[in-house]
């Protein structure tokens, strides 16, 4: 593999061009804010619902090779301390011949908030930018204004989609995860050997470096026996050095039973 301009940059640069002549995102999509009231921690429970047009679908927070990733500006929030999403499992598309990772049609969004004064009101305002697709692909900004009802009872479908959520490492009965990492002459050579069961059928492996100055080409996957081999090559978005913390490397492992997050690696 040889270092490029990435993939996911110039597909979005293409779909930006052609949003105006193909579709209007405030027809493609709409967002809703549902409230799941108190955690048990005290914390409070909300969801981004988003509706697509029949036959359109959204990205993951890793969209693949072609897709555009989601950003959040919560700027105008009050009475936040913490934001934490939830994403549920996605699911594999092909567009354009290239691999992407997202949900069709719906995707309910968990967030749990942590309010910097409890008891006091929280709001959520702020704007989310996806990428909304079929044949093409529409960047669309929707903006958010929502007091959180502390009070209200747990929303079915918010629930659900905290069930989906891959597995943890340990559920899934993962023993080990190992990096081996070798320079190249643009980039670093990450391969990893995760000890784990199958997770039904072909795999694929997503990896994030963790890093938001890093990002990571096409993972190949293959596995022998209970372990997964997965490899992919580290580049940086502006060619500077490479820093690889393996405690920040998160992989994903979709499967066709179930998926798996596993949090970092040691070395191996």
């Amino acid at each position: 593999m040889s270092k490029a301009f990435p993939v996911t940059a110039i597909m979005c640069l293409l779909f930006a061009a052609t949003a105006s002549a193909e579709g209007d995102p405030d027809i493609l999509v709409r967002l809703d804010m549902l409230d799941g009231g108190r955690t048990a921690r005290g914390s409070l429970r909300a969801a981004m619902k988003l509706t697509m047009a029949k036959g359109w679908k959204t990205y993951w927070r890793q969209p693949g090779e072609a897709g555009i990733p989601p950003s959040f500006d919560w700027r105008g929030s009050r009475n936040v301390a913490d934001i934490t999403i939830s994403w549920p499992t996605p699911v594999v598309f092909e567009l354009a011949g290239l691999q992407s990772i997202g949900y069709k049609e719906q995707l309910v969004l968990p967030i749990e908030v942590t309010p910097a004064r409890p008891g006091l009101p929280v709001r959520l305002r702020g704007q989310i930018d996806i990428g909304v697709c079929d044949e093409v692909c529409v960047p669309a900004s929707l903006s958010f204004d929502h007091e959180i009802d502390a009070d209200a009872p747990p929303d079915p479908s918010i629930e659900a989609a905290l069930a989906r959520q891959p597995r943890p490492a340990r559920a899934a009965g993962v023993r080990a995860a190992s990096c081996r990492v070798s320079p190249l002459d643009d980039g670093i050579r990450l391969e990893a050997r995760i000890d784990m069961p199958s997770a039904g059928g072909r795999e694929i492996v997503v990896i994030e470096p963790g890093n938001p100055m890093l990002w990571a080409s096409g993972t190949e996957a293959r596995r022998k026996g209970r372990m997964l081999v997965a490899a992919t090559e580290i580049l940086s978005n502006d060619e500077g050095p490479i820093s690889l913390d393996r405690s920040e490397i998160r992989f994903t492992v979709l499967g066709e039973r179930y998926a798996v997050d596993i949090r970092g690696c040691r070395p191996g």
